[in-house]
């Protein structure tokens, strides 16, 4: 005598790639970080891109992933030294929109093509808080004042890559033979950033 038993019921990670009826696995592979993202860790506005063509033809076809998390994910060594003599905290700041390269382990990734994924990133337009709603409370004038002052210097940082190049998250899942499926993230920054002291 045998039992039938059913096959289980897909995950809603399973259903979601299945629905969008790509057979890619690069396709795969991104709906799976942006899942992880938006549910895991709780980032908004999120967006897939397309690189546009470079002179790495692999290159051309990586998708981008972008949005912004719900907290600040880096701070470079000469912003938060600003920040400190400032009195500012990253929570006054607030997260900015960050670029995220999906990835398996394993994946051969060369520097050429990683240069190529740097200079084929987008502009971000900067996303700061509204800071014309300030009460008639002189604190919150004070802070208004200084994050008014950091965002004029945080551009003319950028303008000069001052505060550090272009960066962003390098999202790696195990998806080999046992793998489980989890993601890492690693920030991974264009040139070289001076060791942060303590």
């Amino acid at each position: 005598m045998s039992t039938i038993t059913s096959p289980p019921t897909p995950s809603a990670l399973s259903s979601l790639i299945s629905a969008s009826g790509s057979s890619d696995p690069i396709s795969a592979l991104t709906t799976q970080i942006v899942h992880n993202l938006k549910h895991q860790h709780i980032w908004t506005s999120l967006q897939v891109h397309q690189l546009p063509g470079t002179t790495d033809q692999d290159a051309s076809s990586i998708p981008l992933i972008s949005g912004i998390p719900p907290n600040r994910l880096y701070t470079h060594p000469d912003e938060q030294l600003w920040m400190l003599e400032n009195n500012l905290r990253d929570n006054d700041v607030g997260p900015e929109r960050f670029f995220v390269l999906p990835t398996t382990r394993g994946q051969m990734f060369t520097l050429r093509k990683l240069a190529a994924v740097f200079d084929s990133l987008p502009e971000v337009e900067d996303e700061r808080p509204l800071l014309s709603q300030v009460t008639d409370d002189q604190k919150t004038k004070d802070k208004a004042e200084k994050l008014r002052a950091y965002y004029e210097r945080r551009e003319q940082a950028r303008k000069t890559q001052e505060w550090g190049g272009k960066r962003l998250l390098l999202a790696m899942v195990d998806r080999g033979v046992g793998g489980d499926g989890t993601v890492v993230y690693y920030v991974v920054q264009e040139g070289t950033v001076k060791p942060r002291q303590n």
